[in-house]
């Protein structure tokens, strides 16, 4: 059977508005991404770090209680777990305060063998992060060689612009590596200045074949050697964008898991895969948008879990 394997930071939010507290949850790019995926009730095993703390142990027992494997998670104790405090402005969208105590020692795990067509998601900062590059580079290296399906989201924010010499070749390395890269518009103009899909699929195609690239309400684009197209999103009024991103890789894996799409097949599809897939993470990241949630709804689990018994 296939597996999902997701490797990445894990935080605690502390969503504010107005200067108020509204919501406190587990987080983290990665583990809001498995955490849908758990709850629609697909195989999926968590690669990360937290401490054996009270914030630790919450988090632990919230994964647990949404079907995600966490053996593969390093339980320090000479640290704290990692504080996120997003603050939401007029539109929605969240500004970050961090608080972080790792352990002296990250990720000091074994990690899991990929198959072939096994499911990674993998990105952000945590991807790029020097004190566990090695490890981390490692495993999705020899993923890459199994013949494991990639996907890379760079999640390049502008507060990490004045490291930009340094990092972009760490992103470049992890999109050599990659089966697809999902970017916004926004990581693709802080990390290469590209303004459209295009301008973005022409850095992106030096290094891997397929790209999808999101551009908020303006819709989704697709670009691989034998396809390009334009899907739309929903048009809504969020309550927070927290979690948008995530859940849009999140939708995408669910159909590329549920629809049996194999890392050869990725490359070569038309209109009809790629709309499955893109569609698939819209609902996910619109149901997401409606709510202080990081993770899709349990009454939206239900209803896929439920398409995936009828299908049967």
């Amino acid at each position: 059977m296939r597996k999902i394997y997701a490797i990445g930071e894990t935080v605690f939010d502390i969503i504010f508005k107005n200067g108020q507290p509204q919501a406190a949850k587990p987080g983290g790019a990665m583990l809001n991404s498995i955490v849908s995926l758990g709850r629609i009730g697909l195989p999926v095993y968590f690669i990360s770090e937290y401490a054996d703390d009270d914030v630790g142990s919450l988090i632990d027992g919230f994964l647990h209680d949404n079907g995600v494997d966490t053996g593969y998670v390093h339980h320090y104790r000479d640290g704290k777990t990692k504080l996120a405090l997003a603050f939401l402005n007029e539109k929605n969208d969240a500004s970050y305060t961090f608080y972080e105590k790792y352990s002296e020692k990250r990720l000091e795990i074994e990690f899991p063998s990929a198959d072939k067509d096994d499911i990674i998601l993998c990105g952000s900062i945590y991807a790029i992060t020097d004190d566990i590059r090695i490890k981390f580079k490692n495993f999705i290296e020899k993923s890459h060689l199994a013949g494991a399906l990639i996907i890379y989201d760079p999640n390049f924010r502008s507060s990490h612009r004045h490291e930009l010499e340094r990092l972009k070749p760490l992103v470049i390395e992890n999109m050599q590596m990659a089966s697809l890269v999902r970017g916004s518009d926004e990581d693709f103009r802080n990390l290469f200045g590209a303004d459209t899909p295009d301008e973005a699929w022409e850095v992106v195609s030096k290094y891997c074949r397929c790209l999808v690239y999101t551009a908020s309400s303006e819709g989704v684009y697709v670009r691989t050697d034998g396809f390009r197209g334009r899907f739309p999103v929903k048009q809504i009024t969020p309550v927070s964008t927290i979690g948008a991103g995530d859940n849009f890789n999140a939708g995408m894996m669910a159909a590329i898991y549920l629809n049996g799409i194999t890392t050869e097949r990725l490359g070569a599809m038309g209109e009809e895969g790629w709309s499955k897939i893109v569609s698939s993470g819209v609902d996910f990241a619109t149901e997401v948008c409606m709510s202080y949630e990081n993770y899709v709804s349990r009454e939206f689990a239900g209803r896929i879990r439920k398409g995936k018994k009828s299908k049967r």
